[in-house]
């Protein structure tokens, strides 16, 4: 195996500012598209699949996989060992979107009795534009994402960082099925492309699940704010490709980023004119609502600093409240999270959590 270039990047700390890629509000369509993501799955040659192996085979394929996912061109990664950190930065790590909710908590093989200690890592880019799982369902997972809708150059950026890997390490593929996975459902490309969309005027129209169902007729998944087995929050929705299997990557990608995404943009740009123009008053309504929650309130939960700052995004793209930048709207969203609130006021019970919530709330958006 080719040594990596230069010297190895130490281990770091868990990321903890407010520069993420997904927060910036910029690109192609921010107005209704947050960020577009995409995942590859990818499995070693001859090691078995993480939720069969045992804990020394898990730390074999840490070791195989570093020094590949260390020496990716055109990054400068830091691995961090998740086995090694506390539940806390675990649950920062997963509130920016660089780990799932189930490589946070760990799964064990069964029989194991520490979840948590189950070896894995992630390794992450300096600007969050590009991170790799290590040991969560599959082997690898590689995600590439950028602000807006730019998935095409997420697929770039994560085809490039595949290619460099599978220099260093066997990849585990069937040249009648393509990419071997621990889910069938990713079996071929091993693809997952992902847009999170913000669509508060499809809900404030009742046309909302119209659009789930059509998502559905056309095999996508419709997905929470933190992708799969989440709940919507705030309006934001993650819609992504469900077919690996006899696709190729172009043809995903042409109809997700040229045909599909861009239809769902105009129905909520259409749902936005028609609140403008006809329901006026609604629209001002739930925005200063909203606003006046979140610049009063002595007490609020996560799901209603959410909700609050969904409406006050729309108040901003919609020319209600155009002096708010939608920049720091997204800075909000990551810091009212538990994680990164009790990073910023320390350990505390949800009473106090909530008074935190709505004081940082209060004077961030005065």
């Amino acid at each position: 195996m080719p040594s990596p270039a230069g010297p190895t990047p130490p281990d770091g700390p868990v990321p903890t500012g407010f520069t993420a890629e997904w927060l910036r509000g910029e690109g192609a369509d921010a107005d209704v598209v947050i960020s577009s993501r995409v995942r590859l799955a990818r499995n070693l040659a001859d090691e078995p699949f993480p939720g069969r192996a045992s804990a020394a085979q898990k730390k074999k394929v840490l070791g195989l996989c570093r020094p590949a996912v260390l020496d990716i061109p055109g990054h400068t990664m830091v691995w961090i060992d998740l086995h090694d950190t506390s539940p806390f930065e675990r649950t920062l790590l997963m509130e920016r979107h660089l780990i799932s909710k189930q490589h946070a908590k760990g799964k064990a093989k069964a029989g194991e009795s520490t979840p948590e200690g189950s070896p894995r890592a992630v390794a992450v880019a300096a600007d969050e534009r590009f991170s790799v799982m290590v040991n969560e369902e599959d082997h690898l997972r590689l995600q590439a994402i950028r602000s807006g809708l730019a998935l095409r150059q997420a697929w770039e950026d994560a085809d490039a960082a595949d290619d460099a890997i599978e220099s260093h390490v066997e990849l585990a593929f069937s040249p009648r099925f393509g990419y071997v996975t621990a889910c069938p459902t990713n079996v071929g490309t091993g693809l997952r492309m992902s847009v999170m969309m913000h669509l508060p005027a499809l809900r404030l129209m009742g046309d909302i699940e119209k659009v789930k169902r059509a998502a559905a007729d056309m095999n996508l998944a419709v997905r929470g704010f933190y992708g799969e087995h989440s709940d919507a929050s705030g309006d934001f929705y993650q819609l992504s490709n469900q077919a690996t299997l006899g696709k190729s990557e172009r043809i995903i990608l042409r109809e997700l980023q040229d045909e599909i995404i861009p239809r769902v943009i105009e129905f909520e740009r259409a749902a936005r004119k028609t609140l403008a123009d006809k329901r006026r008053t609604l629209i001002e309504d739930q925005v200063y609502r909203a606003l006046g929650l979140l610049t009063h309130a002595r007490m609020i939960s996560t799901e209603d600093a959410m909700q609050g700052l969904s409406m006050v995004r729309l108040g901003s793209t919609a020319g209600v409240l155009p002096q708010l930048d939608r920049a720091l709207i997204g800075q909000l969203m990551l810091m009212v999270q538990p994680g990164h609130l009790q990073r910023l006021v320390g350990q505390a019970e949800q009473e106090r959590r909530m008074v935190a919530r709505a004081t940082l709330l209060r004077q961030r958006l005065a």
